[in-house]
């Protein structure tokens, strides 16, 4: 029987499969299209999302596939003003091991993403429509298009802002949105432009940007729309995309080719009342939209999958109970108004910028959108028993920690997995790191520069219990083996 159906296989819906198939669990994911996007859409990945796919066994490709470094060369009306780079003096630390963003379209994040979860034997069933779904206290029945249906414990949907399931169950999308598009994308193949840099004209007729791909000759192209006699939008084409280069470069030497995935993109601001219904679970686009600003919307819905992965994985095994479930939209909702939030303020920016000379795209960063300062403080599943910087809810470092023989390593190495550690700082700690149960791994801690204590802002010795998504749990004196062990026994 099938444990987990997943609906859409966008990032979202892939990264939560791969997260559920490591742990052994019989997941299907179902996609209505028939065939996988081509269009780039998103095009970054946040350091926190990079973490993510970096604990899924994704880094090397990741690195391989995109860039960390793109220059933001801007001109206004037309002429050449400045040139940014946002992560120009990002570098690598003990804590932070992805310090810049990488470029990449999302085409490639979901194929990366599918040949990992291939290699827990799962496939995307395309052409695949739930049309609708019955659900009880021992599971979910989910009916398809072609009268086909699929028994499972849970389902989860991550099939966009249009969401099938979300309006089967009835479940409010709050918010508001614009009808008429701010804007039309594609991807277009580009003559006459240096691919090193991300090329951002703004003026008093728009906008109009064209961003490279690495190893690609692919560009993906946004601008304020082509607008006819009357006013209205006109429907993305190359031909339209010619005339508004013309328009806004002014350069007769700039041709473009061979037009695809054409869209256009209106402001929607909402969110979903709730994250679960019984056994039926949002995440990503079908839980939040918001505007582009930020690069968010991608690395949302990645870190939604990482929250769910964990904890519906520990609940169909047996290692914790259903009101397990209850702590992701406790977690994840607050994030998805922070979102919309930072999102909307950083649009508002972006707008209020075009008609100054120099501001570009940077000028909708008007938060953290790393990721990495976002964590569950206000969670039950947040426990303090030392009161220090680095509280439980937040985002566990990376550091330097050699492995069990002395071999080189990094915390995030003992990390990786679906298991809880539980670090000891200290020799008064290595009695609590025994006899555990067998979903927490123990790390003794040797820290003879204090580089760890300082990442974690411990003073003396002590234990930090980390859950599998890489936040803390529990912060505890050396002493506290019982604590360690209640707050375990607390998940079942």
């Amino acid at each position: 029987m099938t444990t987990v159906v997943i609906v859409g296989a966008g990032p979202t819906g892939l990264t939560l499969a791969c997260g559920l198939a490591r742990q052994g669990v019989a997941v299907r994911v179902i996609e209505k299209a028939a065939a996988f996007h081509r269009g780039s859409r998103g095009k970054t990945l946040n350091p926190r999302s990079l973490e993510v796919l970096a604990d899924l066994g994704l880094r090397e490709q990741l690195a391989a596939a995109g860039r960390t470094h793109l220059p933001f060369r801007k001109y206004f009306a037309g002429e050449f003003v400045n040139e940014t780079e946002p992560f120009a003096g990002a570098r690598p630390s003990a804590d932070v091991p992805y310090p810049a963003s990488l470029w990449l379209p999302q085409t490639r994040v979901e194929r990366l993403l599918r040949e990992r979860l291939a290699e827990y034997g799962v496939a995307v069933e395309l052409a695949t429509e739930l049309v609708d779904f019955t659900q009880s206290g021992a599971g979910v029945e989910v009916r398809l298009a072609d009268g086909g249906r699929i028994s499972a414990e849970y389902l989860v949907a991550c099939d966009g802002g249009r969401s099938t399931v979300r309006k089967l169950l009835g479940i409010p999308f709050v918010g508001d949105g614009d009808p008429e598009p701010v804007m039309v994308c594609g991807d277009v193949e580009v003559e006459g432009l240096d691919p090193g840099a991300w090329h951002q004209w703004f003026g008093p007729q728009g906008v109009f940007m064209l961003c490279p791909f690495e190893g690609s000759r692919r560009w993906q192209l946004q601008a304020s729309p082509e607008t006819d006699a009357d006013g209205r939008a006109v429907a993305p084409s190359l031909e339209s995309f010619q005339r508004l280069a013309a328009l806004h470069t002014g350069r007769p030497d700039l041709r473009l080719g061979h037009a695809t995935w054409l869209s256009t993109w209106r402001v929607n601001v909402r969110m979903a009342e709730r994250y679960r219904q019984g056994r039926v679970l949002l995440a990503g686009d079908c839980a939040h939209v918001h505007p582009t600003a930020g690069g968010l919307g991608m690395n949302t819905g990645i870190q939604d999958a990482w929250n769910l992965a964990w904890k519906l994985g520990y609940v169909v095994r047996g290692l914790a109970a259903p009101a397990l479930l209850d702590t992701y939209q406790e977690e994840r909702l607050p994030i998805a108004a922070w979102t919309l939030d930072v999102t909307t303020a950083g649009m508002t920016a972006v707008t209020e910028g075009i008609g100054t000379p120099g501001i570009g795209v940077e000028a909708g960063r008007v938060g953290d959108l790393t990721g990495l300062s976002l964590g569950y403080r206000w969670s039950r599943l947040a426990t303090d028993r030392l009161d220090g910087p680095l509280r439980a809810g937040d985002r566990a470092p990376d550091g330097v920690c050699p492995g069990p023989d002395g071999e080189p390593g990094r915390l995030f190495d003992r990390f990786a997995g679906d298991h809880f550690t539980l670090l000891g700082f200290g020799p008064s700690a290595r009695p609590a790191l025994t006899e555990l149960p067998g979903h927490v791994r123990p790390v003794a801690l040797d820290d003879p520069d204090g580089d760890l204590r300082r990442a974690y802002g411990i003073t003396g010795d002590a234990l930090v219990l980390v859950r599998p998504d890489h936040h803390i749990a529990l912060t505890a004196p050396a002493a506290g083996r019982e604590d360690v062990l209640a707050y375990l026994a607390a998940l079942r």
